[in-house]
């Protein structure tokens, strides 16, 4: 504060503001799968002072936005709808609709950008579905293979496990958890105890190899070996309950798999 010659009182504010430049929350996985015919939506959340401005590029190049909020051109006459947060709708997802879709957020300090790949699965999944129920309903041993390498690939052993009982395969069916590519020692995210814990927990044994190791190869072998054991001795329980002969019900004798060359 001061005072002027003239007896005024004056007081100096200073004043800041704040801004930041735009940040888009990128999704966990870039590339999406559409039904042939479905609607698509995927959003793009952005952040930044002031608000940043989001719009998509289309594969094909085209620009749209808040302002344009569907492009009538042609064959697809109103089906890009951006809404006011970022969301992207595509209606009725067609062959010619795969590719890269770019979100930008754009303000007076920068841009930010996400590229989402969308891909027409043109009846794949029904596809999938119908062959999957066949296969399940005729299983005798279940195999799980994850990527030691790729901690993804390990997390998505729980959907396939709620896959497997979703289409009631019997817990007497042998399973075994197969972790691939352990050659690759440097590159490897998922540790042995992990998957030994997981393993545990669902029951099943755990082996760990490579495909391409020929170091590795006697482990593949004990692999099928190992199943091959377990459907023998499940075979054996299945026939030695009963076997009529003479109208009467005779036990027959328990094979002692322990005495076998299993490796399991």
């Amino acid at each position: 504060m001061f005072q002027r010659p003239n007896g005024e009182d004056m007081e100096l504010f200073q004043v800041q503001v704040l801004m930041m430049p735009p940040k888009i929350e990128h999704l966990a996985t870039a590339q999406k799968r559409v039904t042939s015919g479905e609607n698509f939506q995927v959003d793009c959340v952005a952040s930044g002072l002031p608000d940043p401005e989001v719009s998509w590029s289309l594969p094909d190049g085209t620009m749209i936005n808040n302002a344009l909020q569907s492009d009538d051109s042609g064959t697809r006459s109103r089906r890009y709808v951006i809404f006011g947060n970022g969301t992207l709708l595509l209606q009725q997802m067609g062959k010619k609709d795969e590719g890269d879709y770019t979100c930008h957020a754009k303000n007076e300090l920068g841009e930010d950008e996400m590229k989402v790949q969308v891909w027409d699965t043109a009846g794949q999944e029904r596809f999938r579905k119908s062959m999957v129920e066949h296969y399940y309903r005729n299983v005798h041993a279940v195999v799980f293979v994850y990527d030691v390498t790729k901690m993804a690939s390990f997390q998505n052993l729980k959907t396939w496990i709620q896959e497997c009982n979703g289409h009631r395969v019997s817990p007497t069916v042998p399973r075994v958890l197969v972790g691939n590519k352990c050659d690759l020692v440097s590159h490897i995210q998922v540790p042995s105890n992990t998957a030994l814990k997981f393993a545990d927990a669902h029951n099943m044994l755990l082996f760990e190899t490579s495909a391409k190791d020929p170091k590795e190869s006697q482990n593949v072998d004990s692999i099928f070996m190992c199943l091959a054991c377990r459907l023998k001795a499940q075979k054996s329980l299945l026939y030695r309950d009963v076997e009529r002969e003479d109208g009467r019900v005779r036990l027959s004798q328990e094979t002692d798999v322990n005495k076998s060359n299993c490796p399991c």
